[in-house]
This record gives structure tokens, C-alpha cells and sequence, in this order.
């Protein structure tokens, strides 16, 4: 697994066709997760009904990173002054878990502040292609990423809600990050699958809970988080 040294210092295409946009006038909202973990909450419309995305966040002495960006360019600034004014702190890293809009629409506002923004590679080519906005840096691997006492490792266990959704691992705090590949117990039906792989979405899954079968969280990309490693089981059953 790649190494990147310290820094010192989920919808476009598709979802375009479906009508589904975000809305300046929403406001993004924070919900303390464990330590120094929380929540980012940001909303867009999709034919009339409010959807919220989830991402996340983590404070550590040197700043922010930040796992996927809230749904509009207008929210990312909210979550950056947010941010800035609770924690007298910036967004240093970005890491996006997909290509979809709900993750890329801030990485061009981020780039403009400096912060470092990441996708894998295949991302990167999916944001080309859907004329999405792209991260400054990409990895084509499994990558490890530690900044002054953080630690994430990031995970591919293949295509599911879209080709390539990733997760991201918190190993001390035992935090995992879903993003879209996993549902939330609140949901109610699998939701928009038009980029992703029916077919190998269960498998994925299995690989998932395979890898990391006893998180103490895990955040999946929409609605509640509450149910852990349940909510894997959960989408497996909504896939049905």
C-alpha cells in the first residue's frame, strides 16, 4: 500500500438527466461523530424533494482533511467558513469517494484555496468524462495517507453504486467511511444506480464487511449512520 507523507503546514451526468440539482439557498450542517470526527451534511433537490449527502471530516493539529465535498460549490464555501470560524483551522487534504456531484462539487473552490485534493485514478477519468470537477493529485491504488497523528487508508472493493466508489479507513478511531456503496438503515430502496454494477454490487459489499468486519462507525453517503456494520447487510437486502 502506497505511503503519503504528512503535510506539515456522489451525481452529474446522470443525475443532470434526473433533474437533480443543488440549491444555494441550502445551508450545510456539522454533527459531532467521536473525537475529533463529525459529520458534514449538505442537501440538494431532486424533483422537489431535498435530499441530504453525508461526508466527513477530521481535525488534527496541522487542519482539516476532509472526506468528500459537500454537494455545490456555494455549500463547500458554507462548510469552509464553518470550519474556519469553530476550529480556527483550514481544510489542508481532500479526499473524494467517487465521481458523482455530491463528492466533486467543491474540489475547483478547494484547489483555489490551496488545499490539496485527491481521487483515484479511475475517478479522475470518470470526472473527465462527465465533465465533473477533478482533483490537483490521484493515486492508482490502495494509498495510505498520514497527517500529524491521523492515519486514513483508502479501499477499493470493486464497482457498486458506481464503478469507482471507494471507502476510507480510520484505523485508530475505527471509523470507516462508506460513502454511496453503502445505504442507510433509513433507506428505504437502493436509490440511483445508473453508474454503478448491479451484478458485482453484492460481491463488493461482502468484500467490504470482509475487510472491515467490526467498525465502531460507519457512515454511509445519505441519511442516518446509526446500525454500523449493519447497514452493509442492509443495502445487501435492499440489492435484492
Amino acid at each position: 500500500m502506497k505511503t503519503i507523507i504528512s503535510f506539515i503546514a456522489c451525481l452529474f451526468t446522470a443525475f443532470s438527466a434526473m433533474a437533480f440539482t443543488a440549491d444555494t439557498t441550502l445551508r450545510i450542517k456539522t454533527q459531532h461523530l467521536t473525537g475529533n470526527f463529525y459529520v458534514h451534511i449538505s442537501y440538494g433537490k431532486y424533483k422537489n424533494a431535498i435530499l441530504p449527502a453525508n461526508g466527513l471530516y477530521v481535525v488534527t493539529p496541522d487542519g482539516i482533511v476532509l472526506i468528500d465535498t459537500p454537494w455545490s460549490e456555494e455549500q463547500t464555501k458554507q462548510l469552509v467558513d464553518t470550519l474556519e470560524k469553530r476550529h480556527h483551522k483550514k481544510i489542508i487534504l481532500c479526499i473524494a469517494s467517487h465521481f458523482h456531484a455530491d463528492r466533486t462539487a467543491g474540489l475547483d473552490y478547494l484547489k483555489k484555496l490551496g488545499v490539496k485534493t485527491y481521487t483515484s485514478q479511475l475517478t479522475q477519468e470518470l470526472c473527465k468524462i462527465n465533465q465533473e470537477p477533478q482533483a490537483q493529485y490521484v493515486f492508482d491504488k490502495d494509498t495510505t495517507f498520514r497527517v500529524k497523528g491521523l492515519e486514513l487508508q483508502t479501499y477499493y472493493p470493486g464497482e457498486g453504486h458506481t464503478r469507482d466508489n471507494i471507502v476510507v479507513w480510520f484505523p485508530k478511531a475505527k471509523v470507516l467511511y462508506g460513502g454511496c456503496l453503502v445505504k442507510s438503515m433509513d433507506a428505504t430502496n437502493i436509490g440511483f444506480t445508473g453508474d454503478g454494477n448491479l451484478q458485482a454490487y453484492p460481491a463488493t459489499l461482502q468484500k467490504l464487511r470482509d475487510k472491515f468486519p467490526h467498525p465502531a462507525y460507519l457512515i454511509p453517503g445519505h441519511e442516518g449512520w446509526q446500525g454500523g456494520i449493519n447497514q452493509v447487510q442492509h443495502t445487501l437486502e435492499l440489492l435484492k
